[in-house]
């Protein structure tokens, strides 16, 4: 048999389909398959820490820095679209003030009317909401929604992924027409707004394209897609947002930015006194 295999497979060895055949003969169909799916076990996958793996830190880094104006201001008019399954569209425009070389913004409502001048200031790590009906301010977080929509005051401002969270595992996807880096991501430290992450970043530019916010259990969130960006003052931007409710079933909210602009804004804009100025 040993000798019959060998001139077989000599013999046909310049010819893969006649040295397959040739396997088939003396083996039969049964064994070839076993053979081949051994091989496919055999072949060592590739671990999140192989040095053909990307280098993840940069990566986050360069998320952070494509979406951040830190040697000049920005300022934009959001348009947030709200459906909830039986109700009519809610639709919520404010107006952002963005320095994040200070860490600071200001986003005062300009619709709907009833709710006109309400706003939010982030000045000293420490973020207000204020109501010009009772002129108090409350303390408030980045996580906390917007008007009660899905959107929340994190998804138009600065954020920091290489600081916070750190990836965990990855793999290569696909998502529309773009091959992606699919990023798992875990918070560095308890109190930040999610404790899971995951990220579809394109591989050719670190845009990322759809996000996934977690619970500390694993329950999936919110689901955000980024299916456009604008350049803006050589950054990236993203100029429409949409976003599921994970959890309440049909919940959807739109998120459109027109008028973006990296003008110089004077520095009585982030103040409390500016919100309860241009609320009269």
């Amino acid at each position: 048999m040993r000798s019959l295999v060998r001139k077989q497979m000599s013999h046909d060895a310049g010819d893969p389909a006649r040295w397959l055949r040739a396997l088939r003969s003396v083996f039969g169909e049964r064994m070839i398959a076993l053979l081949l799916g051994l091989a496919v076990m055999l072949v060592p996958a590739l671990p999140a820490g192989s040095s053909d793996a990307p280098d993840f830190d940069a990566m986050l880094r360069e998320i952070d820095s494509l979406g951040e104006f830190n040697d000049q201001d920005f300022s934009g008019v959001y348009t947030i679209v709200s459906q909830v399954p039986g109700q009519d569209d809610e639709v919520t425009q404010a107006r952002l003030f963005r320095r994040d070389r200070a860490d600071q913004f200001v986003l005062i409502i300009l619709q709907p009317r009833i709710q006109r001048g309400q706003g939010y200031l982030r000045t000293d790590d420490t973020v207000y909401f204020y109501d010009p009906e009772s002129r108090r301010f409350e303390r408030t977080t980045v996580r906390d929604s917007i008007q009660g929509t899905d959107a929340q005051n994190r998804d138009l401002v600065r954020g920091s992924l290489a600081e916070d969270y750190r990836v965990v595992d990855w793999e290569i996807g696909s998502l529309g027409n773009y091959e992606t880096y699919i990023l798992d991501l875990e918070a560095t430290e308890t109190g930040l707004d999610y404790d899971r992450i995951k990220l579809w970043v394109r591989t050719d530019r670190a845009v990322v394209l759809r996000e996934e916010n977690y619970s500390v259990s694993g329950r999936l969130l919110r689901t955000l897609l980024f299916p456009r960006y604008a350049t803006v003052g050589g950054r990236a931007v993203p100029s429409q947002i949409l976003i599921v409710d994970n959890i309440n079933e049909g919940e959807r909210t739109q998120i459109t930015l027109r008028d973006p602009s990296v003008a110089s804004i004077p520095d009585s804009v982030f103040t409390r006194a500016y919100l309860e100025r241009v609320s009269r």
